[in-house]
């Protein structure tokens, strides 16, 4: 047996979403940015895609820009909503993706803003009061915090964040990337400027996503070239990844309520299993249901002299997931999710991420692999 656990990097692709892309790129090959019968085609599969999202966010389809990936919504939303706005101060996290993280050191390195890291707990909860305090003494401030930690799952109340931020009249940019098809998000009263997606978490394509731009809010492009996007975005639109995306939405929210009992269901079966499996097992982040994202469980191990080997031992057992330590004192190397939380150095760390292609059997073999290993190497 060979059991996919690592879901927050990818998912699968769903059938339904390969069938809907791969009509889009066997009749629809025009150029959406062309005045023909082609491109008009093409630029109707688009708008209908938009139309789809918007939608489902209780937003308007004027607010949805397609991007290549959450990668490029998150630096179109940090450069352009801190340089147009005239934005010089702001506030993010430790243990926020590198795509926030090191896009904010950047600017705050060529001088353009400075940086301030609000507290978060060993949990990786968020410090609202200390996060007020910055907001207060700052002027306008750009704020970065995300929905969902991608390594630990434990989730911030970005309700919470967007009143505060409207309070102070700061700008609030949301990655969303971890929940965009596992939680509602209504944008019609969620205090957000930008929020963004990359299609490939929710069983969608690899190689596109969408930044969600607030009527409130004014930026210039990021990426110059034609006029697509409504001039916001320059290139040639993925259109056959657009149509992916939009269906792979549509099918998440549908089902939503569903998968979620399911999944936690999952998570919540293996945290007990490992429990019982493994004498001083440990987990990172926040794991109940009201505090955690459910597709994600991040589990500290006991030290053992297998640490540097545990995962590539996992994928010999047929097992895929991802990992690490947190950065030993002195060094880069690790997880600058863990260090920011101050996980032990010594002892491995595994997250294991599921979907709706899981199951129960898959996490008993796994659980059983894992005993197994620990039970020669401890």
């Amino acid at each position: 047996m060979r059991v996919y656990l690592d879901n927050a990097a990818t998912t699968p692709l769903d059938a339904e979403v390969i069938k809907v892309m791969c009509n889009a790129m066997e009749s629809t090959y025009g150029n959406p940015s062309s005045i023909h019968a082609h491109g008009r085609e093409a630029r109707s599969l688009i708008e209908k895609a938009r139309k789809t999202i918007a939608n489902l966010l209780h937003a308007s389809p004027a607010e949805i820009f397609f991007t290549s990936s959450g990668t490029e919504a998150d630096n179109t939303a940090i450069r352009c909503g801190i340089v147009d706005n005239n934005i010089t101060h702001a506030i993010t996290t430790h243990i926020e993706h590198h795509a926030v993280v090191h896009t904010l050191e950047a600017m705050e390195k060529a001088g353009i803003i400075k940086l301030s890291f609000v507290n978060v707990d060993d949990k990786g909860n968020v410090d609202y009061a200390h996060l007020e305090q910055l907001l207060q003494d700052n002027q306008r401030s750009f704020v970065s915090l995300m929905h969902a930690n991608n390594e630990i799952g434990t989730l911030t109340d970005i309700e919470r964040v967007g009143e505060l931020c409207e309070q102070y009249n700061a700008i609030f940019h949301c990655d969303t990337v971890q929940t965009m098809g596992h939680f509602p998000h209504d944008l019609g009263k969620l205090k957000v400027h930008f929020l963004v997606c990359a299609a490939h978490k929710f069983h969608g394509p690899k190689g596109v996503g969408f930044l969600h731009i607030n009527h409130k809010i004014k930026i210039k492009p990021f990426i110059y070239g034609g006029a697509q996007e409504r001039n916001m975005r320059g290139g040639t639109e993925n259109v056959y990844g657009i149509a992916g995306l939009a269906k792979a939405l549509e099918m998440a929210y549908a089902d939503m309520e569903q998968h979620r009992q399911h999944i936690q269901g999952l998570k919540s079966y293996m945290k007990d299993q490992l429990i019982e499996a493994i004498p001083g097992i440990k987990f990172n982040g926040e794991t109940g249901e009201d505090k955690s994202l459910y597709t994600v469980l991040n589990v500290s191990f006991p030290e053992t002299d297998m640490a540097d080997m545990l995962l590539f031992n996992l994928d010999i057992a047929g097992i895929s997931a991802s990992g690490g330590s947190a950065c030993s004192s002195g060094t880069d190397i690790g997880s600058h999710v863990l260090t920011g939380i101050g996980a032990s150095s010594t002892r491995p760390s595994v997250r294991f991420s599921f979907s709706k292609y899981n199951t129960k059997d898959e996490i008993d073999f796994v659980v059983n692999k894992v005993r197994d290993l620990f039970a020669v190497n401890v």
